[in-house]
């Protein structure tokens, strides 16, 4: 596209529509009706210009005219408590459900790794041997794994794995685009952890201790991080193949889908570092110890399931841009 004669073509629209935006008195019908279709067509010239030659300068201005042309011809913007309630109901599940089968594969892949590193460690007392001495082991699996939900304060430890969790996920989400891999490097980094000290736990007969510990916050702590991962991977994989949309535009389009994960996972991870905080290391009981995880866990799958599902059969993606009302043009 040659921007200068683009700009040539249709700025004296633009013009227009800037001097009805700006009219200080009130607008004739007819009026209101071209201000309706200038905003219509000037929208259309923004995604051409998006999508085929993205000039900053020309896309910031074209936004900001479309932007005020939508606020003359709708009015009032909407409060921000519905777009809050359009975000939790619509565009988190949304992306979350769009991104299901790339999550689910990394949670199955991911604790079958750790599954076997567990049994191999379980087997093997030399593998054992070479992880930690023999001290150290022994330490880990009476006193360390289990002192760790309780050495600090609930309010303190809840708000640290809180912030840790949001960071290995902001990890894999942003890297993904580097190909997915730093993101796969974070799954890995994540499972091997988890099967070596399921490993030392079992080994030691320890391994009710362990899930007893691990379920009531993990569930929906690793459900968190797969997501990240998953949307991560997905974003990389659309470097690969962007499909039929242009590379920039997949682009675009994916990566605000994946800032409504991030932004979701923040909300997610707190539920999630609050249990860890205030429920792993302080409710003694067991069966509500897990049960609290439990229920946890099978709340949010339902969630994204059942609301993801209604939003992408209406055709959201997640994406979080508000998609200005478009003129009708050629392919």
């Amino acid at each position: 596209m040659d921007v200068d004669a683009y700009v040539a073509a249709h700025n004296a629209e633009w013009q227009r529509l800037e001097k009805l935006i700006n009219s200080s008195r009130k607008r004739t019908g007819a009026e209101i009706d071209e201000l309706v279709e200038l905003y219509q067509r000037t929208a259309t010239h923004l995604s051409a210009i998006r999508s085929s030659a993205p000039d900053p300068a020309l896309v910031a201005r074209l936004s900001s005219l479309v932007a005020r042309a939508r606020a003359a011809v709708a009015g009032a913007q909407a409060p921000m408590w519905r777009d809050m309630t359009r975000f939790v109901t619509v565009s988190f599940p949304a992306a979350a459900y769009r991104t299901r089968w790339w999550w689910i594969g990394n949670a199955v892949l991911g604790n079958i790794l750790s599954l076997a590193l567990a049994i191999w460690i379980v087997h093997n007392p030399t593998v054992q041997a070479t992880l930690l001495a023999p001290h150290e082991i022994r330490d880990l699996v009476d006193h360390d794994f289990a002192n760790y939900y309780t050495e600090h304060s609930a309010a303190s430890f809840a708000f640290q794995v809180w912030v840790n969790n949001a960071w290995v996920s902001a990890t894999a989400l942003i890297f993904g685009i580097l190909l997915g891999i730093p993101t796969i490097l974070v799954l890995l980094t994540n499972q091997l952890n988890l099967g070596v000290n399921a490993g030392l736990m079992f080994a030691y007969g320890k391994g009710g201790v362990f899930f007893g510990l691990i379920l009531p916050h993990g569930l929906l702590e690793l459900t968190a991080v797969y997501l990240a991962c998953g949307a991560g991977l997905k974003l990389g994989w659309t470097i690969i193949d962007p499909g039929p949309r242009t590379r920039a535009r997949a682009l675009a389009e994916e990566g605000r889908a994946l800032a409504s994960i991030a932004l979701g996972l923040i909300g997610v991870l707190l539920v999630s570092g609050l249990i860890e905080g205030f429920v792993t290391g302080y409710v003694h009981t067991t069966w509500l110890r897990v049960g609290i995880g439990v229920v946890a866990e099978a709340t949010f799958l339902a969630y994204v399931i059942t609301l993801g599902r209604r939003a992408t059969r209406s055709g959201e993606t997640g994406d979080s841009l508000d998609q200005p009302d478009a003129a009708p043009a050629a392919g």
